[in-house]
């Protein structure tokens, strides 16, 4: 029997990803001990990696498949198959950036030469100074990077998603590098085989779905016809509701799908306009 390798991410994306794959109706169970969880799917096999090692795995060939962010896919022989927008705390990209003390002098990228950065990202840092003519020294940080400056680096290039950390450390932004967002990214040998490929789109179309979904509620009402055109006025949804006529002569139930934060402005608003027997559904997947 065939079967897929698919890399997970170790570390802040790990739960994020697995609550994902739940929603897309694959069950992942991670042991405390084990870097290699177990799922509901004979015809995968998954392993846990951290994201920066992903992309080179899955260029040779090591991987079939695996989940990683753009910034670690740079220069890489990969293919991107989707893109996942979801991160540990919010659905938006993380951005990678240049930051000093408060009370630094650096205030451009230019003011960076000659200085030390510290960072995980040591090839994303060279390449953006290469890109500005800029000389420094960066070195590799294991950690914590937000305290190495101003004592044991002059400057550091982090991750952010809210900028939150870096402000409670005292740093502020200079330059934004890049963004990013998390990638499913497969190898070029995967994709050849008709088996591994097929197998890769349905897990792309079913993540989509899951993200698709994230935030949305489905709604049911019953409505008179004397009611309808009021109560179509109110609902929003992502196309057009769909409408059905009941037993009972002059009524209608209706299907929606809607943003859940509207929910409690809409149920009684539409109460209000005569609908009757509402009911409020959770979603995990919307295929388009």
């Amino acid at each position: 029997m065939s079967v897929l390798k698919l890399g997970l991410p170790k570390g802040s994306l790990q739960d994020a990803t697995i609550d994902l794959f739940a929603k897309a109706g694959f069950s992942i169970s991670v042991s405390s001990r084990s870097y290699f969880p177990s799922i509901d799917d004979a015809e995968i096999e998954c392993m846990l990696i951290r994201p920066q090692e992903s992309a080179r795995y899955v260029e040779r060939g090591l991987l079939d498949l695996a989940i990683t962010g753009r910034d670690w896919i740079l220069r890489r022989d990969v293919i991107e198959v989707a893109e996942l927008v979801y991160s540990k705390q919010l659905r938006r990209p993380v951005r990678w950036v240049v930051a000093v003390p408060n009370d630094s002098p650096i205030r451009t990228v230019e003011d960076l030469a000659g200085k030390r950065i510290a960072t995980e990202a040591v090839e994303l840092t060279e390449q953006f100074l290469e890109e500005h003519g800029v000389t420094a020294q960066v070195e590799f940080s294991w950690g914590a990077t937000e305290v190495k400056p101003p004592y044991l680096a002059d400057a550091i290039v982090e991750v952010t998603e809210t900028g939150s950390s870096l402000r409670a450390n005292g740093l502020r932004i200079v330059h934004e590098i890049l963004q990013s967002t998390t990638r499913l990214i497969s190898n070029r040998f995967a994709l050849d085989d008709p088996w591994k490929r097929s197998k890769i789109d349905d897990i792309a179309m079913l993540l989509r779905a899951a993200l698709a979904a994230h935030a949305k509620v489905g709604l049911m009402l019953n409505v008179h016809q004397r009611n309808l055109a009021e109560v179509r006025s109110i609902l929003p949804s992502l196309k057009s509701p769909t409408i059905s006529r009941l037993e009972a002569e002059g009524w209608y139930a209706i299907n929606t799908i809607v943003d859940e934060a509207e929910v409690r402005v809409l149920i009684p608003r539409l109460k209000a306009a005569g609908a009757e027997g509402i009911v409020e559904f959770a979603l995990n997947k919307i295929v388009p």
